[in-house]
């Protein structure tokens, strides 16, 4: 017989549900309305632009950015921003979001102006810098409008975090299998360690901590050595950059073969912290960050993968492909901020074009083209303007013609990081149709026909900018005008 007690309690607990319920009915509410009034504040009164910057495998994020806002704040060497001359005034202010790191905009710039200058520290989390700009608007009426605010946040976030967004479609089961015939294939020889350790291992056993923590050790080892050698899709992002969920079980996980295995097998272990990756690390990124992105830019060092040899320029394409398909794309309007923005613009960049004489820079621009056509092609069925480029952060070089045996060959002269010596460079000519080198590359090619690409490492050179000018770069002007142009007129 049932107490009166236990229907006390039962009673107290399904009061208890209900008022928690109720209680997030009216903190949802609460936060739609905070967000609508948002919305028309900004829709209404000063606009904000939400600019995504990422990078994939050292392709000089931290660079860009830098250079970007000190090309803003000083125009002068920003002719092909179309707009610009509507800018009145240009200023740093106050990120708005107190959670996230703010760039370290001044220090970075040190590292690149300085006495001794050196490229500065890549970033290894995300990080926010606000630049606000007093705009003259434009028009059949703009003498009698007011000049108005238009404020830009850049959103800094790790390359590695964006190729993690496609693993919200998958299982572990299909990851990793899709790892595992990576691994097995095309990359066998940085994966021998780990595979290695796999043929040793049975999954349906209890899982044993310390072998859990040696496999995702030696994966993540693999994953290293695949970054080192060119290849772009290198996840799960965190295992490369862990932060303070280093050595956590939600990092303590690798690929396995499937099998049908009990609640406490190694496997389903690993099934379970695939899934907890997910939703602990990957989601709440998402969620917080990538859905409210207006503009985004994915810089790209299409030179190293060219470098790296033609499995390494395939696996860049895939990765491009991929990341096309974690955007929410499409025309943001008035009602855009209160439902959940898109994604307008994305310009996909090859980044270090001053590495090359500008006889070439078609050339490198025609296979991002190329490399981004899966891309585009389910870009341009959902809405979304893209665009591919060539260009360069900050140019450290100069361009020289020489004569060898007879023959002019266009160079580069530049300070090379090894030596710290000036030194005139012929790193080879890209080919005028970039198919054949996709083709190579589908083809499971492992290095080029002809010989391989040289790649140089310059050191970025004493400067010495004059009033109103930002540090020197190439095509970072046309850049800029087409993912913000559009929002300073």
């Amino acid at each position: 017989m049932k107490s009166p007690l236990a229907d006390l309690h039962i009673g107290q607990e399904t009061r208890n549900r209900s008022i928690l319920y109720i209680s997030d009915i009216i903190d949802s509410i609460s936060r739609t309305a905070e967000t609508a009034v948002d919305g028309v504040n900004e829709a209404l009164f000063e606009p904000v632009i939400r600019l995504g910057v990422t990078g994939l495998s050292r392709a000089g994020k931290t660079v860009f950015i830098t250079s970007l806002v000190a090309n803003l704040l000083d125009r002068g060497r920003m002719p092909q921003l179309r707009s610009g001359g509507n800018i009145l005034a240009a200023f740093l202010q106050p990120q708005p979001d107190d959670t996230i790191p703010r760039f370290e905009y001044e220090k970075h710039l040190s590292d690149m102006l300085g006495t001794d200058p050196k490229w500065p520290a890549s970033t290894r989390a995300i990080s926010q810098l606000r630049i606000s700009f007093r705009v003259q608007p434009t028009g059949i009426l703009s003498g009698l409008r007011s000049p108005r605010m238009v404020h830009l946040d850049i959103v800094d976030y790790p390359g590695e975090w964006l190729l993690d967004l496609p693993l919200m479609q998958q299982s572990y089961a299909e990851w990793s299998a899709q790892m595992l015939t990576q691994a097995r294939g095309s990359r066998a020889s940085m994966a021998e360690g780990w595979l290695a350790q796999l043929k040793g291992i049975d999954p349906t056993k209890r899982i044993d901590e310390p072998t859990a923590q040696n496999l995702a050790s030696a994966f993540t080892g693999y994953l290293s050595s695949a970054r080192e050698l060119g290849f772009s899709s290198c996840s799960p992002g965190r295992f490369l950059l862990p932060g303070d969920l280093q050595g956590s079980p939600v990092l303590t996980f690798a690929p396995l073969d499937e099998v049908k295995a009990g609640r406490k097998s190694l496997y389903r272990e690993f099934e379970r912290r695939f899934e907890a990756y997910k939703s602990k690390v990957v989601a709440p990124f998402f969620k917080d960050h990538f859905t409210r992105i207006d503009r985004q830019i994915v810089l790209v060092d299409v030179l190293g993968a060219l470098h790296a040899g033609p499995q390494a320029v395939d696996d860049l394409r895939t990765a491009m492909a991929d990341i096309m398909s974690c955007y929410r794309v499409g025309r943001n309007s008035f009602f855009s901020s209160l439902l959940g923005r898109k994604v307008e613009k994305i310009l996909f960049a090859a980044t270090k074009a001053d590495h090359l004489h500008q006889n070439q820079h078609g050339a490198l621009t025609g296979l991002m083209q190329a490399l981004l056509r899966d891309a585009k092609d389910r870009a341009d069925i959902l809405g979304v303007e893209t665009s591919a480029m060539s260009l360069a952060g900050l140019r450290t070089t100069v361009e020289k013609t020489i004569n060898h045996d007879g023959q002019s060959l266009d160079c580069v002269q530049g300070i090379l990081m090894d030596t710290g010596k000036a030194s005139v460079m012929y790193p080879g000519e890209l080919p005028s149709d970039p198919s054949e080198i996709l083709r190579m590359g589908r083809d499971g090619a492992h290095k080029w026909l002809d010989d391989d690409f040289a790649v140089m490492r310059f050191a970025p050179a004493k400067l010495s900018l004059k009033s109103g000018e930002g540090p020197p770069h190439i095509r970072l002007d046309k850049a800029t005008d087409f993912l913000i142009g559009d929002m300073l007129s």
